[in-house]
């Protein structure tokens, strides 16, 4: 009865190693995908944040202290952010959707106080921002599959390293205990048959 039971343990096992496997192999596909767009955006954020940086420095050099204080600590919109969790794998990543709603009375400066440069400047941080918001939701995606695949990947291992040896070694030391006895039995019985 225990052979029957470690056979049907060994044969679980054996069918959740391949599972887990399969899982991993395809959560290192999705994960590769996810990399991929994480770089191309970082790179586009990286590119698009240091124009938009250069403009606000040459902004910055050509506009009177307090009047940049004043035209940049303004919000230019109002944004809101809905959040919501998709699930890539099994693994919940976040999932966010921006929604801007520009201000109706335009820019909240005055055009005398501030240079073009600065418009610009202004312009290109709102332009901006969703592109950051979605690149921090990318790369929390990144980290939270990356854990994931790890907890996979330590499962994978104990089942192929530590459980499955272990169970078909505890079988067969009963086969061959159950083979020793069978063999026993049998000489008793050839020596009875001797004997009458």
């Amino acid at each position: 009865m225990e052979l029957k039971k470690l056979k049907a343990r060994l044969s679980t096992a054996v069918r959740g190693h391949k599972l887990l496997k399969d899982k991993s192999d395809e959560m290192i596909r999705r994960f590769t995908l996810i990399i991929r767009e994480n770089k191309r955006l970082r790179d586009e954020v990286e590119t698009a944040l240091s124009e938009t940086l250069k403009q606000f420095s040459v902004a910055r050099s050509l506009t009177p202290e307090y009047a940049v204080e004043a035209a940049f600590g303004m919000p230019t919109a109002t944004v809101t952010a809905e959040c919501s969790v998709e699930s890539v794998m099994g693994v919940d990543v976040p999932a966010i959707e921006l929604t801007a709603s520009p201000r109706t009375d335009s820019l909240p400066y005055a055009y005398s106080e501030i240079t073009s440069e600065a418009d610009e400047s202004v312009r290109r941080i709102s332009e901006l921002l969703p592109l950051l918001v979605n690149l921090a939701a990318v790369e929390k995606s990144v980290r939270l599959l990356a854990d994931e695949i790890e907890r996979n990947k330590r499962r994978v291992n104990a089942l192929e390293y530590v459980m499955i040896p272990q169970l078909e070694e505890t079988i067969k030391y009963i086969r061959d205990k159950l083979d020793e006895n069978e063999r026993a039995a049998i000489i008793r019985l050839m020596k009875v048959k001797s004997k009458a």
